[in-house]
């Protein structure tokens, strides 16, 4: 299994419910055989991102470095 990082130079539009822009993305790639525990890793993933102070440092994170810091 592996995830990608990506944040984005400009938010993009995005069909959200809030109705925001996006500029902080995660994908996962996992094999046919994983089971659940990519759902495991979405849902860890899910609540990190749910941290406002996570979000501003990987937004002000000025290296691919400081980012997996």
């Amino acid at each position: 299994m592996h995830g990608v990082f990506l944040r984005l130079d400009a938010p993009a539009p995005f069909d959200a419910v809030d109705d925001q822009p996006v500029d902080l993305l995660f994908a996962l790639f996992a094999p046919p055989d994983a089971g659940a525990e990519h759902l495991r890793a979405l849902a860890r993933v899910s609540r990190l991102l749910r941290r406002p102070e996570l979000r501003r440092q990987l937004r002000a994170a000025g290296t691919p470095e400081a980012v997996f810091a």
